[in-house]
Protein backbone atom coordinates (compact mmCIF):
# COMPACT_ATOMS: atom_id res chain seq x y z
CA UNK A 1 0.00 0.00 0.00
CA UNK A 2 1.48 3.34 -1.04
CA UNK A 3 1.24 6.39 1.21
CA UNK A 4 -1.26 8.02 -1.16
CA UNK A 5 -3.48 4.92 -1.06
CA UNK A 6 -3.20 4.74 2.72
CA UNK A 7 -4.22 8.40 3.05
CA UNK A 8 -7.21 7.93 0.74
CA UNK A 9 -8.39 4.82 2.63
CA UNK A 10 -7.77 6.37 6.05
CA UNK A 11 -9.91 9.34 5.01
CA UNK A 12 -12.69 6.80 4.45
CA UNK A 13 -12.22 5.37 7.94
CA UNK A 14 -9.98 2.36 7.16
CA UNK A 15 -8.17 1.51 10.44
CA UNK A 16 -5.52 -0.60 8.69
CA UNK A 17 -4.61 2.29 6.39
CA UNK A 18 -4.30 4.64 9.37
CA UNK A 19 -1.99 2.11 11.05
CA UNK A 20 0.14 2.17 7.89
CA UNK A 21 0.38 5.97 8.08
CA UNK A 22 1.32 5.71 11.76
CA UNK A 23 4.14 3.29 10.98
CA UNK A 24 5.40 5.53 8.17
CA UNK A 25 5.46 8.76 10.17
CA UNK A 26 5.48 8.04 13.93
CA UNK A 27 9.28 8.05 14.25
CA UNK A 28 9.63 11.51 12.72
CA UNK A 29 6.69 12.94 14.66
CA UNK A 30 8.22 11.58 17.89
CA UNK A 31 11.61 13.11 16.98
CA UNK A 32 9.91 16.47 16.37
CA UNK A 33 8.06 16.32 19.72
CA UNK A 34 11.25 15.33 21.53
CA UNK A 35 13.18 18.25 20.03
CA UNK A 36 10.45 20.66 21.13
CA UNK A 37 9.90 19.43 24.72
CA UNK A 38 13.17 17.65 25.55
CA UNK A 39 11.45 14.91 27.58
CA UNK A 40 11.01 11.36 26.25
CA UNK A 41 7.85 10.48 28.20
CA UNK A 42 6.19 13.77 27.26
CA UNK A 43 7.27 13.35 23.64
CA UNK A 44 5.65 9.90 23.56
CA UNK A 45 2.38 11.32 24.94
CA UNK A 46 2.46 14.20 22.45
CA UNK A 47 3.11 11.80 19.57
CA UNK A 48 -0.04 9.89 20.53
CA UNK A 49 -1.94 13.20 20.85
CA UNK A 50 -0.72 14.24 17.39
CA UNK A 51 -1.96 11.00 15.80
CA UNK A 52 -5.29 11.27 17.62
CA UNK A 53 -5.61 14.74 16.13
CA UNK A 54 -4.60 13.33 12.76
CA UNK A 55 -7.30 10.65 13.04
CA UNK A 56 -9.88 13.40 13.59
CA UNK A 57 -8.58 15.71 10.87
CA UNK A 58 -7.20 13.49 8.11
CA UNK A 59 -10.39 13.98 6.09
CA UNK A 60 -9.48 17.68 5.79
CA UNK A 61 -6.16 16.91 4.04
CA UNK A 62 -6.54 18.11 0.44
CA UNK A 63 -3.06 17.41 -0.91
CA UNK A 64 -2.20 21.08 -1.39
CA UNK A 65 1.15 20.43 0.32
CA UNK A 66 3.14 17.26 0.98
CA UNK A 67 1.39 15.07 3.56
CA UNK A 68 4.55 15.01 5.70
CA UNK A 69 4.60 18.83 5.76
CA UNK A 70 0.90 18.96 6.67
CA UNK A 71 1.37 16.38 9.45
CA UNK A 72 4.43 18.25 10.73
CA UNK A 73 2.41 21.45 11.03
CA UNK A 74 -0.38 19.60 12.83
CA UNK A 75 2.10 18.04 15.29
CA UNK A 76 3.79 21.39 15.99
CA UNK A 77 0.37 22.91 16.77
CA UNK A 78 -0.39 20.04 19.18
CA UNK A 79 2.92 20.60 21.01
CA UNK A 80 2.54 24.39 21.17
CA UNK A 81 -1.01 24.05 22.53
CA UNK A 82 0.27 21.71 25.25
CA UNK A 83 3.11 24.09 26.13
CA UNK A 84 0.70 27.02 26.44
CA UNK A 85 -1.65 25.04 28.68
CA UNK A 86 1.27 23.88 30.82
CA UNK A 87 2.54 27.42 31.18
CA UNK A 88 -0.88 28.69 32.22
CA UNK A 89 -1.38 25.91 34.79
CA UNK A 90 2.06 26.53 36.30
CA UNK A 91 1.40 30.27 36.64
CA UNK A 92 -1.90 30.14 38.54
CA UNK A 93 -2.80 33.58 39.90
CA UNK A 94 -4.26 31.88 42.96
CA UNK A 95 -0.84 30.68 44.07
CA UNK A 96 0.35 32.32 47.28
CA UNK A 97 3.61 34.20 46.88
CA UNK A 98 3.88 35.72 50.35
CA UNK A 99 7.49 35.10 51.52
CA UNK A 100 6.38 35.35 55.18
CA UNK A 101 3.70 32.68 54.75
CA UNK A 102 5.14 29.27 55.64
CA UNK A 103 2.36 27.49 53.74
CA UNK A 104 3.17 29.24 50.47
CA UNK A 105 5.06 27.48 47.72
CA UNK A 106 8.45 28.59 46.37
CA UNK A 107 8.58 32.32 45.83
CA UNK A 108 8.06 33.23 42.19
CA UNK A 109 8.68 36.56 40.54
CA UNK A 110 5.44 37.05 38.61
CA UNK A 111 7.09 39.53 36.27
CA UNK A 112 10.02 37.26 35.40
CA UNK A 113 10.23 35.88 31.85
CA UNK A 114 8.76 32.41 31.44
CA UNK A 115 11.47 30.41 29.67
CA UNK A 116 9.07 27.69 28.55
CA UNK A 117 6.73 30.16 26.88
CA UNK A 118 9.65 32.13 25.43
CA UNK A 119 10.89 28.93 23.83
CA UNK A 120 7.49 28.23 22.30
CA UNK A 121 7.30 31.79 20.94
CA UNK A 122 10.74 31.30 19.36
CA UNK A 123 9.41 28.15 17.71
CA UNK A 124 6.41 30.09 16.38
CA UNK A 125 8.82 32.64 14.86
CA UNK A 126 10.82 29.78 13.31
CA UNK A 127 7.66 28.19 11.88
CA UNK A 128 6.64 31.51 10.32
CA UNK A 129 10.12 32.03 8.88
CA UNK A 130 10.11 28.52 7.36
CA UNK A 131 6.77 29.28 5.71
CA UNK A 132 8.37 32.31 4.01
CA UNK A 133 11.20 30.32 2.42
CA UNK A 134 11.13 29.75 -1.35
CA UNK A 135 9.58 26.30 -2.07
CA UNK A 136 12.88 24.57 -2.97
CA UNK A 137 14.72 25.86 0.09
CA UNK A 138 11.77 25.07 2.33
CA UNK A 139 11.41 21.49 1.12
CA UNK A 140 15.09 20.64 1.64
CA UNK A 141 15.19 22.39 5.05
CA UNK A 142 12.08 20.55 6.30
CA UNK A 143 13.29 17.19 4.99
CA UNK A 144 16.82 17.52 6.42
CA UNK A 145 16.69 19.65 9.57
CA UNK A 146 13.18 18.79 10.77
CA UNK A 147 12.32 15.35 9.46
CA UNK A 148 15.85 13.93 9.62
CA UNK A 149 16.40 12.76 6.03
CA UNK A 150 20.01 12.41 4.81
CA UNK A 151 21.15 14.29 1.70
CA UNK A 152 21.28 11.10 -0.40
CA UNK A 153 17.65 10.37 0.58
CA UNK A 154 16.59 13.93 -0.26
CA UNK A 155 18.35 13.69 -3.62
CA UNK A 156 16.29 10.58 -4.38
CA UNK A 157 13.04 12.16 -3.19
CA UNK A 158 13.54 15.40 -5.12
CA UNK A 159 15.31 13.94 -8.17
CA UNK A 160 18.33 16.19 -7.70
CA UNK A 161 22.03 15.73 -6.90
CA UNK A 162 23.40 15.43 -3.36
CA UNK A 163 25.42 18.59 -4.02
CA UNK A 164 22.26 20.46 -5.00
CA UNK A 165 20.53 19.28 -1.81
CA UNK A 166 23.45 20.54 0.32
CA UNK A 167 23.52 23.85 -1.55
CA UNK A 168 19.77 24.37 -1.11
CA UNK A 169 20.03 23.58 2.61
CA UNK A 170 22.88 26.08 3.07
CA UNK A 171 20.91 28.80 1.26
CA UNK A 172 17.77 27.95 3.25
CA UNK A 173 19.63 28.32 6.56
CA UNK A 174 21.16 31.66 5.47
CA UNK A 175 17.71 32.96 4.44
CA UNK A 176 16.18 31.73 7.69
CA UNK A 177 18.76 33.64 9.71
CA UNK A 178 17.90 36.81 7.75
CA UNK A 179 14.15 36.29 8.28
CA UNK A 180 14.58 35.65 12.01
CA UNK A 181 16.77 38.76 12.38
CA UNK A 182 14.07 40.80 10.62
CA UNK A 183 11.46 39.34 13.01
CA UNK A 184 13.57 40.21 16.07
CA UNK A 185 14.21 43.75 14.78
CA UNK A 186 10.47 44.24 14.21
CA UNK A 187 9.70 42.85 17.66
CA UNK A 188 12.23 45.21 19.27
CA UNK A 189 10.76 48.13 17.33
CA UNK A 190 7.25 47.27 18.54
CA UNK A 191 8.47 46.93 22.14
CA UNK A 192 10.16 50.35 21.96
CA UNK A 193 6.99 51.86 20.51
CA UNK A 194 4.89 50.25 23.25
CA UNK A 195 7.27 51.57 25.93
CA UNK A 196 7.04 55.11 24.48
CA UNK A 197 3.25 54.91 24.41
CA UNK A 198 3.17 53.67 28.02
CA UNK A 199 5.54 56.46 29.14
CA UNK A 200 3.48 59.10 27.34
CA UNK A 201 0.30 57.76 28.93
CA UNK A 202 1.72 57.96 32.44
CA UNK A 203 2.78 61.63 32.09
Amino acid sequence: MTEAEAIRLAQQGDAGAFERIYRLHSRRVYALCLRMVGNTAEAEDLTQDAFLQLFRKIATFRGESAFSTWLHRLAVNVVLMKLRKKTLSESSLEETNDPDDETSGPRRELGAPDLLLTGSIDRVHLERAIEQLPPGYKQVFVLHDIQGFEHNEIAGLMSCSIGNSKSQLHKARMRLRELLKETLREQARQERQAAKTETAGSD
